[in-house]
């Protein structure tokens, strides 16, 4: 019986065991030195924050494993042997395999600051830094301040956590706005604006220089490159991520900034594949990144090697872009590009309209010249995933976008519309006389 090892029981790791069984009765092993059962690491903030408890973010019960003929192995990989198709633990144990998933994920980014390995200096990413949160800043009188590292979404989700408990926050961000490497600049200034509301202490254009240690090793201040120095008792890393292979470095498998893989996800090496956080592909996929540390894209990749692994080879092919997240109480969505002035392509032009008292906003992507729908974000007003990808896929134009917005609303009935102010907004501001159509479910479900 063919042995499938997956190193790693993340979604990408999981999906792939999960499909890879209702295709076949192949052997499957999966190693992890995390936690015994896969769990939604998105949902890590909600057992902080009292919403759930930890068993409550496992999508399946302790039983499934052994119901699924999982062999489950809790240990480091230390050392991949292809010559000899093996892998090392750390207690010297090795395992036999016919094919290799490497699904090892990602971990906190560290620039070699002073200080970065003391106590209480932790990113936020696993099980681990759960429990070493839950330590380090369980409430206010154990951590009279935090001071999180980077403005992305793990340091704002960090942010939000910690003020559940009352903890005073200091939030450095390096960039002038926060993420506005990714949001464009209406977008950016106002979740600037919100994070202020918040009471979190948000200091932009600022790095961190050091850690500062007490007397036991635990982290007591920062100093940042403006020569302040804050007190506190925690320290958030979270200036990204970079893909979990240091274990790799000596295995003849080729490493970039990743595991280079191709379309199939196949490494340099026959019989063994990465996918998820830790698979760099050769060539990016359009405006994507080569690297993508995006649950959705570890499903996917994990689908994509079940299927070739029994048999049916498939590539890799995410489709258009999309993502979600929460900045606070925001909830934000994307479809398509939509570049921050840092990176905006010559051909790209932005439509934007903010309500003028809630924090609600969209900024609509199109060519500039052809017209053509390239991409929305949504703030504060959910849209319909796959009315945005019917529209990115047949190329619609920013006109029929905005004629038809209110077939792609998403929120719930007697929630609150503002498709009339947009398409005011847009007329106005491009002189146009475009007329909003009324929602049409045989659009939405037939498109007719």
């Amino acid at each position: 019986m063919e042995h499938i090892v997956i190193i790693g029981n993340g979604i990408a790791g999981i999906t792939a065991a999960r499909h890879i069984r209702k295709l076949s009765d192949k052997k499957i092993t999966i190693v992890s030195a995390e936690t015994d059962h896969f769990f939604a690491r998105t949902a890590l903030m909600y057992v902080y924050m009292g919403h759930m408890k930890f068993e409550h973010i496992k999508p399946y019960e302790d039983f499934f494993w052994k119901k699924n003929r999982f062999h489950l192995v809790n240990g480091f990989v230390t050392k991949v042997d292809y010559k000899s198709k093996k892998i090392v633990l750390a207690n010297s144990e090795s395992l036999a395999y016919d094919k290799l998933i490497i699904a090892t994920g990602s971990k906190p980014n560290k620039f070699g600051w002073p200080g970065q390995d003391l106590k209480g200096a932790q990113g936020l990413y696993s099980k681990q830094d759960l429990d070493a949160l839950e330590l380090h800043a369980p409430n206010k009188e154990v951590c009279s301040r935090a001071v999180i590292v980077g403005g992305g979404l793990i340091g704002i989700e960090l942010a939000e956590m910690l003020r559940t408990r009352k903890i005073p926050v200091t939030f450095l961000v390096r960039e002038e706005s926060f993420w506005n490497g990714v949001l464009p600049k209406g977008e950016s200034e106002m979740i600037n604006e919100h994070i202020l509301e918040h009471h979190i202490d948000l200091q932009l254009g600022t790095n961190l220089k050091e850690i500062l240690s007490d007397e036991n090793g635990h982290v007591r201040a920062i100093v940042t490159d403006k020569g302040e120095t804050i007190e506190c008792n925690l320290v958030g890393l979270t200036a990204g991520v970079t893909p979990n292979i240091d274990f790799l470095k000596d295995s003849g498998i080729e490493l970039d900034k990743g595991v280079k893989v191709n379309r199939m996800l196949e490494t340099n090496i026959p019989n063994i594949f990465a996918i998820g956080d830790c698979a760099e592909q050769h060539e990016p996929i359009g405006n994507r990144r080569p690297v993508e540390a995006v649950w959705y894209t570890g499903r996917m990749m994990g689908e994509a090697i079940a299927q070739t692994i029994c048999g049916n080879p498939t590539p890799y092919n995410p489709g258009h872009w999309f993502n979600s997240a929460k900045f606070l109480d925001i909830e934000y969505q994307t479809y398509g590009w939509v570049f921050s002035e840092r990176n905006i392509k010559p051909y790209e032009e932005h439509f934007h309209w903010r309500h003028k008292d809630e924090k609600i906003c969209i900024t609509i992507s199109f060519h500039k010249e052809t017209k053509a729908f390239l991409g929305i974000n949504t703030f504060g007003i959910r849209m319909r995933h796959e009315m945005m990808d019917r529209w990115l896929t047949e190329n619609k134009s920013i006109e029929h976008v905005i004629a038809h917005l209110q077939d792609a609303n998403f929120d719930p009935e007697f929630y609150a519309t503002y498709e009339a102010s947009i398409v005011a907004k847009y007329n106005e501001q491009f002189k146009a006389s475009i007329g909003l159509k009324k929602k049409s479910l045989k659009r939405i479900f037939f498109n007719i």
